[in-house]
């Protein structure tokens, strides 16, 4: 065990041995997502609609479960002995601060990110901390749960002061804790103004090492952590610093515009989409950590006949991404660990009351692709046409590129807020209304369906990771 530093290009310890972090992302859990744990829009929605269906009490006792389920000493067991030494922990402001009662610390957020810290150290893993979600939202993404399209976080200026404030408690409970590698501040910040962003750095940088003087601090770059050109030279203020890119390649997703059989053309596409994401930073000596990326996976109950040749081909762009950062040693965290099925390493089994629960509404959210990650709209393509094809008619071209384009097209845009956003708030009362009628020790059983034992393993995902070391 030892602390971790940033040293030029690597990371390093207290020796001087370069360390190379390799691991996964614990999406979904303290930051509960929509794809990964089959709820409709965003966490605070579901949370709310439970309490609202089947009391306080019960919904309270239902997610504590949930959170203590989702990761457990199997868990990081399984995940070390895949030889993997790092696990980026997700979480969400909601668990440290109310909004209606905004800086005072809920100690109880601490009650399940320690745990699982401890767990991962017990087996010889570092753990990453990274503030997914902020009050107004950081980006525009379901996953910062704030249930709208627009990324307000950098429109208040007290959303920020909450967000330094928050950091302050981290810092001082976590300060000298050699089993966590890094705070990583803010997930895949989208801001407008390219500016405002370094601004914040700044200060959330004078905030941590005014308490803690030893992490490592990861900063995701602009516009999904994949943008730098505006950092100019801020970097030369902030010591012991990584900066986070995230590389998720477009041939790994059902959208992509052709099948990927890993052609000298298509490698070199992906070699340079990577490549350019990190080209600023590899000017200026910086290092690099890869905090995000993976692809997604075709599931049988979906994709039926056709879902072990989709994965072969998904597995094919894992295992050429995974060359790629070998050559130059990096470092990186895949999304994810653990789901219902879409990405994880390891997924919840068919057969748990949770999915014997929720199949016909999975399978209903699956076919209406109100889920915006990795989803396939074929059953819903022709509803939306005529809606984006009355955009194109009435909005010209030059007025099409509202930030952040162009990763949101007008496509993209008008599925966002009418399908991922407007369907989905008429979902959530249905996903809540499945735990009418049930019991405390029924809640258990149905939390308890995320256990490591009531998972499959995604062997071949599992064995390409292995083999990476």
């Amino acid at each position: 065990m030892s602390m971790l530093k940033v040293q030029g290009t690597k990371f390093v310890d207290e020796g001087g041995k370069e360390v190379i972090l390799r691991g996964a992302g614990l999406g979904g859990w303290m930051n509960m997502e929509n794809f990964i744990s089959g709820y409709p829009g965003c966490e605070y929605q579901i949370r709310e609609a439970l309490a609202a269906t089947i009391g306080q009490e019960k919904s309270d006792f239902f997610f504590d479960k949930f959170l203590e389920y989702f990761f457990m000493d199997a868990d990081a067991k399984f995940f070390s002995t895949l030889g993997l030494n790092c696990i980026r922990l997700p979480f969400n402001y909601h668990h440290f601060e109310d909004d209606m009662n905004p800086r005072v610390l809920k100690e109880s957020g601490f009650k399940h990110l320690d745990r699982v810290i401890e767990l991962c150290a017990a087996h010889n893993i570092y753990t990453i901390l990274d503030l997914h979600t902020v009050p107004g939202g950081q980006n525009v993404g379901w996953h910062s749960d704030h249930g709208g399209h627009l990324a307000n976080f950098w429109k208040h200026k007290d959303f920020q002061d909450r967000t330094v404030w928050l950091w302050e408690q981290l810092a001082a409970h976590y300060k000298g804790n050699k089993w966590i590698a890094g705070y990583n501040p803010l997930n895949e910040p989208t801001d407008p103004s390219h500016r405002q962003f370094i601004e914040f750095y700044h200060r959330i940088f004078a905030t941590i090492r005014a308490i803690d003087q030893d992490h490592i601090i990861f900063f995701d770059g602009n516009t999904w952590a994949q943008d730098f050109t505006a950092f100019g030279d801020a970097y030369k203020r902030w010591d012991n610093t990584a900066y986070s890119i995230h590389d998720y390649s477009p041939f790994g997703f059902p959208a992509a515009h052709e099948l990927y059989s890993g052609t000298p053309e298509q490698r070199e596409r992906m070699q340079k989409t990577y490549e350019r994401k990190r080209e600023w930073l590899d000017e200026r000596g910086l290092c690099v950590w890869n905090g995000e990326w993976g692809p997604v996976y075709a599931r049988k109950e979906y994709d039926g006949e056709k879902t072990e040749e989709i994965n072969r081909v998904r597995f094919k762009v894992l295992g050429d991404q995974l060359e790629m950062y070998g050559k130059d040693c990096l470092s990186w965290s895949i999304w994810l660990y653990k789901d219902i099925g879409l990405q994880g390493m390891v997924h919840v089994s068919q057969s748990t009351p949770y999915i014997t629960l929720f199949r016909d509404f999975l399978s209903k959210k699956h076919r209406l692709a109100v889920d915006q990650w990795g989803s396939d709209d074929t059953h819903v393509r022709q509803i939306y046409a005529p809606l984006i094809e009355h955009l194109r008619n009435e909005i010209p071209e030059e007025n099409r590129e509202i930030y952040p384009h162009p990763a949101y097209r007008l496509g993209d845009r008008a599925a966002l807020l009418s399908r991922n956003i407007l369907l989905s708030e008429y979902l959530v009362k249905e996903w809540a209304d499945h735990f009418i009628g049930k019991t405390q020790e029924e809640l258990d059983k149905i939390a308890a369906s995320f256990k490591f034992e009531g998972c499959e393993k995604r062997d071949e995902l599992n064995r390409v990771l292995m083999e990476s070391r």
